[in-house]
């Protein structure tokens, strides 16, 4: 009896309740199917998350398992599968609608999403807000404004939306009004408004709001540190920092770039040895900021330790080696992230070909460029502008020609990099002609233009032409002469002889003239061996440069030109009692993408110093058939002629060529480049050394190119 009642409740019981559990296994099956495809939409894997899909019965796939898929779509930037998946639901509900809004706006197609938007039978609150943060996120910000006004229901998310927007485009005072506005205020609206305030550096403000805050979170605690610490006022942040009830990555990190950027290393150093973690960015941080600092040995420190680096790691440590000056130490790491796979960032590129153009590194310039049109930047105005600066300081003008014309719209950028390149060439008419080009098509000059259109003139002689073009920069050009173009016209008058002229429009400057203005007066000095004046512009150049003993060198060159050895040694004293730095002369060259220093003096520190010293030689007899006679003025000891002439067989760019024309295959051009100006000696003695070898030699030095070729220079011996 008691089986058989055991037996008849537990059929009404199964008869009851199985089909509601049933019912609940599906449901959570067909959760938990979701999900997956889900979780493989946002890592990536949009095949696997399509076959989980295409695993379900097509009866029991549920709406939501669709809007998964379609989200996944959207996510891998495959906006037509998407549409595609849509059209195919048998069902949709307002999640797939929202679905097809949001997607299409994070592939940035607002068009098509307002059309989805229009069209929807039924919209809710999310779609509204979607569809505002679309147009905020596009910058129409008066079609958002219009939107937002038109809903029917906000919520916080909506206010905050179109506040974010009104403070990204600057209309700080509407965005207060509409935050006064709004009924509910959350953490979220405080936290935007604090952080919109910083970013304009209104700290005050800022702050008022965060004070008033009824409940803050680490996020507000951080914008409120980070709006601080960026705008220089580093101390209060500290303090405010310190009493964050938490902090997170981002905190540190923000407290810890307040210090590098002002410069305060020692309190960089502290925050960073006490951050429980070191994320990249904070460890790229430190780096930019030891190596803006000076100190190269710890940001290289920094870099090695790290366990994990970025693309902006690498970006950060190229940047530093080639801001100060490290070349050969950016290629060489430039050569490592290529060897190790990194991929290279445009930031990097643009610092790399910056070293390229320091060094005029054409192999390795050009491996850049490579780099740059396979990742489809080269089409940039600015890439192309870089490029073309590139080359021309590579000595290679046909190429930064083919850049330029490439371009039927050019900037004023892009026509000064040309017009620079030209100039410092010494093409007068060439520089000239796209000048006349610019302005034909209606593209203003500005202070960069005629420094290059001055120096061109400058270099070529042209006084008259030079001097209209200062004169009619102001009402002609609307463009105020600054001390820049001062400096050309002492330059231009100073070459041409006119050292006088050159020292009367100094004192009629409008500004105090600085080293650069008496650094030209004081080489046309030279050239036209003015030593009263000379003697002035050195006397000038001590107060304005006062370690730097380049001026001092020059005075002696005339000193020795005119056997005042005593004069000399009076100067050598003055050199030593201030301690002035020379700066050593040295050249370089690259073959197969080495990059090849040689200093004055001989080429003892060169693995191939034997060869280059029988090259030396040869090219010595080679030049005393030709009728080579050197200059001993050039050289500052008043020793014999022997040793004068022994003393210039070994200047910089003497041993670079040497090296160039064992290294260098015949037929092309051998680059020299030099950190100061080329001797006299050197000069005559390099346009030989092109007509006995048949030879092409580009020299650039610190102020121009000059091309040898037949025993001639492009220069006309006017430099």
């Amino acid at each position: 009896m008691l089986s058989h009642t055991l037996r008849h409740a537990t059929s009404r019981y199964r008869r009851r309740f199985f089909p509601t559990i049933i019912m609940q296994l599906f449901r959570t099956h067909c959760t938990a199917t979701t999900n997956l495809i889900s979780h493989f939409a946002r890592t990536g894997q949009i095949s696997h998350a399509h076959k989980v899909f295409d695993q379900i019965p097509q009866p029991q796939r549920t709406t939501a398992s669709w809007n998964a898929l379609i989200s996944g779509y959207f996510q891998t930037r495959q906006p037509h599968l998407a549409l595609q998946l849509f059209d195919q639901m048998p069902q949709r509900n307002t999640v797939s609608f929202n679905t097809l809004i949001s997607g299409f706006i994070k592939n940035r197609m607002i068009v098509e999403s307002r059309r989805v938007f229009d069209t929807m039978p039924d919209r809710n609150v999310v779609s509204w807000t979607s569809m505002v943060r679309g147009y905020v996120q596009m910058g129409m910000l008066e079609e958002a404004e219009a939107l937002f006004w038109q809903m029917p229901d906000k919520n916080v998310v909506s206010w905050t939306v179109m506040l974010g927007g009104l403070l990204q485009s600057g209309r700080f005072e509407d965005a207060r009004d509409m935050f006064d506005m709004m009924p509910v205020k959350d953490v979220v609206a405080y936290t935007i408004m604090v952080g919109g305030y910083c970013e304009e550096g209104r700290l005050d403000e800022a702050r008022a709001l965060f004070d008033e805050m009824p409940k803050r979170n680490v996020v507000t605690w951080t914008s409120m540190v980070a709006g601080y610490a960026r705008n220089g006022r580093v101390d209060v942040a500290r303090k405010l920092f310190e009493v964050m009830p938490e902090r997170n990555e981002v905190s540190w990190t923000a407290m810890l770039m307040g210090y590098t950027r002002s410069g305060r290393m020692r309190e960089a150093c502290e925050i960073f040895k006490a951050m429980p973690g070191k994320p990249v960015i904070a460890c790229n941080e430190m780096i930019l900021g030891f190596g803006l600092d000076g100190d190269l040995d710890k940001a290289r420190c920094v870099f090695e330790q790290m366990k994990e680096r970025d693309e902006g790691t690498w970006s950060a440590m190229i940047k530093v080696y080639e801001r100060k000056g490290y070349e050969l130490e950016a290629l060489d790491l430039f050569a490592r992230m290529q060897r190790e796979g990194v991929a290279l960032n445009f930031p990097s590129l643009i610092s790399v070909l910056s070293v390229c153009t320091s060094l005029a590194s054409l192999d390795h310039g050009r491996q850049v460029h490579a780099q740059l049109v396979r990742s489809k930047f080269d089409q940039d105005l600015y890439v192309a502008s870089v490029l073309i600066t590139m080359y021309v300081k590579c000595g290679d003008l046909v190429k930064g020609k083919q850049i330029f014309d490439r371009f039927p719209l050019k900037d004023v950028v892009m026509w000064n990099s040309m017009i620079t390149g030209y100039s410092q060439h010494g093409l007068a008419e060439e520089t000239l002609d796209v000048f006349r080009d610019m302005c034909f098509l209606g593209v203003p000059p500005d202070d960069v233009t005629f420094v290059g259109v001055l120096t061109a003139c400058s270099y070529s002689g042209m006084v008259d032409q030079g001097i209209e073009f200062f004169e009619s920069m102001k009402y002609k050009y609307q463009v105020e002469p600054g001390i820049e173009h001062y400096a050309c016209m002492v330059d231009l008058l100073g070459r041409a002889g006119k050292v006088n002229e050159a020292m009367k429009l100094i004192e009629k400057m409008p500004m105090e003239p600085d080293a650069i203005v008496w650094g030209s007066l004081l080489g046309a000095c030279r050239t036209h061996m003015k030593l009263d004046l000379a003697e002035v512009a050195v006397e000038k150049l001590a107060q304005l440069e006062p370690k730097n003993a380049g001026p001092y060198v020059l005075l002696s060159h005339m000193y020795a030109t005119k056997g005042r050895w005593r004069d000399v040694e009076v100067l050598r004293g003055k050199i030593k009692a201030r301690s002035v730095i020379k700066l050593p002369g040295c050249s370089w060259i690259e073959v197969e993408k080495k990059v090849h220093m040689f200093t004055g003096g001989d080429s003892k520190g060169h693995p191939e110093q034997p060869v280059i010293m029988k090259m030396l030689e040869k090219l010595g007899g080679l030049l005393r058939e030709a009728g080579y006679c050197p200059d001993g003025s050039f050289v500052l000891h008043d020793v014999d002629e022997e040793e004068k002439t022994h003393s210039l067989g070994y200047h910089s760019e003497k041993l670079a060529v040497a090296y160039g024309l064992l290294k260098v295959p015949n037929g092309m051009p051998i680059r020299v480049i030099k950190n100061l100006r080329v001797c006299g000696d050197c000069h005559s003695a390099i346009k030989l050394i092109a007509k006995v070898t048949g030879r092409e030699i580009i020299l650039r030095d610190a102020n121009r190119f000059h091309h040898f070729k037949d025993g001639y220079c492009s220069c006309k011996d006017y430099w």
